[in-house]
């Protein structure tokens, strides 16, 4: 999928008609037949796993900032789990990142806050982007890995295969509210992070940009709201720098590391 920002943007008619299609996909859990308690189960548990255990803990923190280390086996896991949240495949994300950091809140910045909202959320997205050929130069750890070329090209065939075991264990209902509606509600909470946490909330450290700590974000997103301590302490693990600012995700780094899973393990400054 391509990611997108253009100062003459044009249609992605890759990435436009297939957000289209997700989001009606995800109207049908208005179907009083695809609703059943385990469907929303299985929803909740695969927003954990891929929105949480994926791109938070597996794409960002880990893969994108290196903040801490795991086996390479580990790795590839996460990256796996992150691949399942359907945001493109991981050298794409880990690149476009990449990129944000280097030029947040410029015309580089691929979903430069300043152009609005509806930019930064999501309308970024659905345009062509003159940033893609710059990938490369920014994923040099990652883009000759197999591992990785494999998952960035078969991204949507291993959701349609996830779709197909679904399918099998619970017909339908699984289908719609673990495929459809679970990504629509991962792509919302994960956009905030672009779009909202760099308009609402409070700012704690002057990091250059606009970003900002947004409590109800970090709910969402497993601890990702505290975006402005993460934008003045990228290298981090930790993004809930005081006691309030609740992080799920550096609680499972935490757990990680105790069990030797997790080594060289960065942490903010908070002096500096």
């Amino acid at each position: 999928m391509t990611i997108a920002n253009s100062t003459k943007p044009q249609i992605n008619w890759v990435n436009t008609p297939f957000f289209i299609f997700l989001h009606l996909g995800a109207l049908f859990a208005l179907v009083p037949s695809n609703f059943s308690w385990n469907a929303v189960g299985v929803a909740l548990f695969l927003y954990w796993v891929t929105g949480g255990l994926g791109i938070t803990l597996g794409y960002h923190r880990l893969v994108t900032h290196r903040s801490f280390q795991t086996p390479k086996w580990l790795e590839y896991v996460l990256v796996f789990f992150g691949t399942l949240a359907c945001q493109g495949g991981p050298i794409e994300w880990v690149g476009t990142h990449r990129m944000h950091h280097l030029h947040s809140d410029t015309e580089k910045d691929p979903h430069d806050s300043n152009q609005g909202f509806w930019w930064s959320h999501m309308g970024w997205l659905i345009y062509n982007s003159p940033t893609q050929p710059e990938i490369p130069r920014f994923t040099k750890d990652i883009v000759d890995d197999p591992v990785y070329q494999f998952l960035q090209k078969y991204f949507i065939l291993i959701q349609f295969a996830l779709a197909a075991l679904l399918l099998a264990l619970g017909g339908w209902s699984f289908v719609v509210w673990g495929v459809f509606v679970r990504i629509i509600w991962v792509y919302h909470c994960t956009w905030l992070v672009n779009s909202a946490t760099h308009k609402f909330g409070y700012r704690t450290h002057e990091s250059g940009d606009r970003s900002t700590n947004c409590w109800w974000v970090a709910v969402l997103v497993f601890g990702e709201g505290w975006h402005n301590n993460h934008h003045a302490f990228q290298y981090s693990a930790r993004h809930g720098l005081e006691w309030w600012e609740i992080d799920l995700t550096w609680m499972t780094i935490q757990l990680l590391q105790a069990l030797g899973l997790a080594t060289n393990v960065k942490l903010a400054d908070k002096k500096s």
